[in-house]
């Protein structure tokens, strides 16, 4: 059985202040991408883990699809099997792919071996795996809250809308990105801000990674001056980075960009 793990960006990104177990209070909205991996899960003699496309680092027993069997193992009676992960999201890019792996991995085992799981069982189970692996669960766009695992619904179609991703040939680690950032309280949620019609978003929303981030690597802060240049409406890092997307109302020009970047369109 096969399912299609697809990424998300992120609008907007708040980080509020650090909390006692080390992670950081934070207020984001998580919007699902058309950019997808392949995952497959086949009944075997032995649990295994493969992969092809984008070269995936780490050893096999870390990765979250392995660990999510795991942790289902421990309270259902399954069978080994075969993982094969067709990586195609960019790793390091603030798009939260191994998340969605994870979670659509969950998904996938649930429909595959009738466990009878519902969304809420299946996020929480998504929880302990990662911060944000839950939201791919029910894969809607939300207002993100907490550790980044809390979530409210939101009212958002940005389907008339052109989307657009680039990734830069750039790696942020979360650690960089987080050693980075200087935590503050915000003045207006985003819960509202992403309300406001889209041209005025870059008045209004941030992502508290870019300052830092663009800093550091001036390559992903030359990748959204240029999506503004080409007349986006918004353009922002996704998460961490280092990819940056941009929405624009119709069909831009990205052929400068697409000379050294990866880009992807119609998201």
């Amino acid at each position: 059985m096969i399912i299609f793990p697809n990424a998300k960006i992120n609008i907007g990104l708040n980080i509020i202040n650090r909390r006692s177990d080390g992670y950081h209070n934070l207020e984001t909205i998580f919007y699902p991408v058309n950019i997808k991996d392949a995952l497959e899960i086949v009944t075997a003699d032995e649990l295994r883990f493969e992969s092809s496309g984008l070269e995936i680092p780490g050893r096999v027993e870390d990765n979250l699809c392995v660990k999510g069997y795991h942790l289902l193992k421990k309270d259902f009676d399954l069978p080994p099997v075969n993982i094969h992960l067709h990586k195609h999201i960019p790793i390091g890019a603030g798009l939260g792919g191994g998340s969605a792996d994870a979670a659509f991995f969950i998904r996938l085992v649930n429909q595959n071996f009738n466990l009878g799981l519902t969304d809420e069982r299946m996020e929480n189970y998504a929880r302990k795996l990662g911060t944000d692996c839950a939201f791919f669960i029910r894969n809607q766009p939300v207002f993100a809250f907490d550790r980044g695992d809390e979530f409210e619904p939101v009212k958002l179609d940005l389907s008339n809308y052109k989307i657009v991703l680039v990734m830069p040939p750039v790696h942020v680690s979360t650690a960089e990105a987080y050693g980075g950032v200087k935590p503050a309280l915000v003045q207006q949620s985003l819960m509202e801000m992403v309300y406001r019609p889209v041209a005025e978003w870059k008045q209004f929303i941030k992502n508290d990674f870019e300052v830092s981030t663009f800093k550091n690597h001036p390559l992903i802060r030359g990748v959204k001056a240029a999506l503004y240049e080409a007349g986006a409406l918004y353009a922002s890092m996704s998460g961490s980075g280092a990819s940056v997307f941009g929405i624009f109302d119709k069909t831009p020009d990205l052929s400068e960009l697409e000379k050294t970047n990866q880009v992807f369109t119609d998201l």
